[in-house]
């Protein structure tokens, strides 16, 4: 089906002709093969509408089931500016579900009796530095993210009082954690006797027939991944539609997110993981190591609110049927990949920039429409995949915000589309998925903008139902008109050195504002650092394992911000 024969019909029945010029939209959609079904050209007109809607510049597909690969297809461009199309044979960075690899890999050395699973992580890596006051870290404990460490820890601290901190008990709570995958990289190196790059393409991408992936992300694969693009400003929340710039190069070779693939060939992946891990000629694990895989060990609601996480994979339920599931982001790739174990099922999707979500719309309507047509059932109903605009309950935010200096914004809702007005001007707000607000006028472009709610008992009522009592951009906060609760505080001279700017050279990071409000500090005005001890910080209201730590101060400002052992260099910006 060529993309470009779109319909006007069709782009109403999308959505797309308010927001998206149909001329832009037939520049976006490329011609993909043939679909040979109506499932696939429902999914063909569905990706068309989602990478206009979403401003994705391109998107590679695999679908595959238990015979093998079902189709490869691509949509879009590599390079937006020569308008060179998205290739079946271009490379993708496919992110954490590197992690499915990991998982597979350790389960195998397993099977040959060389990794315990329920062992100290320090009786293999006794080198390895770590504070665990809160209890000896297992393998398992790594696979599942349940060892109460950082997420994205440096593995070798810059110095032995910034070694990573546990702050859960291991096995109570799932917090997704790359350095608990970057260890297990270094378990498998150990214990194989082999780098993680040999031994995943000896012991998984081989026998599965992988032979177009890199393992690791280099300057020799560089000229066979796609050309890939990230935000302008690396600053602040990006907006739906915001300006692009090409990526540049970046190395990974850490396990927790260094493969590059193909759609075959994860099509060739997907095949094997709904066959339980068998190939041709034989085994990538056995029946029982397959179920400690894909059964779900903890409660993982990152992943949804019945999602529970086995080793290295997501696992619940879609319309009944096991789902396994992962997704993953790059500094400049995006990717979602879903298996329907019941139906054997599954779907790959990546996209070629990073702008702040997954492609799970279209790998859960290419599994569900793969097994209409299997089953000849009804056709699901297309998902909502562009929800930026449209809010819930909207006429609830709409009120008159005052803060302590007399200042006001007022929020005007009409239909589910919320505006704020402020110094005569009227400015579209969009949702984000944490459920705060992005606008992309400047003055208010810098942070999100959230709602505060009133407290709730957590057993009794639902938070986000809560009333609305307060509006907050940045160090600013605005109460609602009518509410006697909380009153705008002056700032504290204890935490006025903190406030300031602090950029990172690592692409992963970029830059982070720490702002005043309220009487306490708020990292990228929307999560509250917690005092816990000197010049250090919890980040969050709950108790995890983020901590930031103010160092080197000059005066009485700190010149350098840790965050989780990342260092970040204090720079003279506009904190607003």
């Amino acid at each position: 089906m060529n993309m470009n024969s779109l319909s006007r019909r069709e782009v109403l029945a999308l959505g797309l002709a308010a927001a998206v010029p149909l001329d832009l939209l037939a520049e976006l959609a490329q011609a993909v093969p043939a679909a040979n079904s109506n499932a696939m050209r429902t999914l063909d007109r569905f990706i068309a509408g989602y990478c206009a809607a979403m401003n994705a510049p391109g998107l590679t597909l695999g679908l595959a089931n238990a015979a093998g690969t079902v189709r490869v297809a691509s949509y879009g461009y590599v390079d937006l500016a020569a308008k060179l199309p998205v290739s079946t044979s271009h490379l993708f960075e496919i992110g954490s579900i590197s992690k499915s690899f990991v998982g597979l890999t350790i389960l195998q050395l397993h099977d040959e009796q060389k990794v315990d699973l329920q062992a100290p992580i320090r009786s293999y890596l006794p080198w390895l530095s770590m504070e665990t006051t809160f209890g000896e870290i297992l393998v398992h404990h790594l696979l599942t993210h349940s060892s109460g460490m950082p997420d994205d820890a440096p593995l070798i601290p810059s110095s032995p009082e910034r070694r990573p901190r546990q702050a859960l008990k291991p096995g109570a709570e799932f917090h997704y954690s790359n350095w608990g995958y970057d260890v297990l990289g270094r378990l498998i190196e150990t214990v194989d006797g082999r780098s993680w790059q040999a031994a995943v393409a000896a012991r998984i991408l081989k026998p599965v027939g992988m032979t177009d992936t890199s393992p690791t992300i280099t300057s020799a694969s560089r000229p066979r991944i796609a050309q890939s693009y990230m935000p302008l400003h690396d600053d602040r929340p990006y907006p739906r539609h915001g300006a692009l710039v090409p990526a540049g190069n970046l190395a990974v070779e850490f396990a927790a997110g260094s493969i590059a693939s193909t759609p075959k060939d994860m099509s060739l992946y997907m095949q094997m993981i709904l066959n339980h891990g068998e190939v041709r000629g034989g085994r990538i694990i056995s029946e029982e190591s397959f179920k400690l895989f894909s059964t779900p060990h903890i409660a993982a609601p990152a992943f949804g609110p019945t999602a529970g996480y086995g080793y290295g994979i997501a696992v619940d339920k879609l319309d009944g049927h096991v789902r396994l599931r992962h997704t993953g982001g790059m500094v400049s790739f995006m990717s979602a990949i879903h298996m329907d174990l019941d139906a054997k099922l599954g779907a790959f999707a990546s996209i070629n920039a990073q702008l702040g979500y997954r492609p799970n719309p279209v790998a859960q309507l290419a599994v569900q429409l793969l097994r209409a047509e299997k089953e000849g059932s009804k056709p699901p109903a297309e998902p909502p995949f562009d929800a930026a605009a449209k809010v819930e309950s909207a006429d609830s935010y709409a009120a008159i915000y005052t803060s302590g200096a007399g200042r006001h914004i007022e929020i005007k809702s009409a239909a589910d589309r919320l505006s704020l007005v402020a110094e005569g001007r009227m400015i579209p707000l969009q949702q984000s998925e944490d459920g705060n607000f992005i606008a992309d006028q400047s003055g208010f472009d810098l942070f999100p903008i959230t709602f505060e709610r009133a407290e709730t008992s957590p057993a009794t009522a639902d938070k986000a139902k809560a009333p609305i009592t307060a509006l907050a951009y940045g160090a600013n906060w605005y109460a609602r008109a009518g509410y006697q609760g909380e009153k705008a505080l002056e700032p504290s001279a204890t935490l006025a050195k903190y406030v300031g700017e602090y950029y990172s050279e690592n692409p992963w990071d970029g830059t982070v504002r720490v702002v005043q409000r309220q009487g306490r500090l708020w990292m990228g005005g929307t999560d509250p650092l917690v005092p816990i001890g000197n010049h250090l910080f919890r980040i969050g209201k709950e108790a995890g394992p983020g901590i930031v730590e103010f160092s080197e101060l000059i005066g009485e400002k700190p010149s350098l911000l840790w965050i989780d052992g990342v260092q970040f260099l204090r720079v003279e910006g506009v904190v607003s």
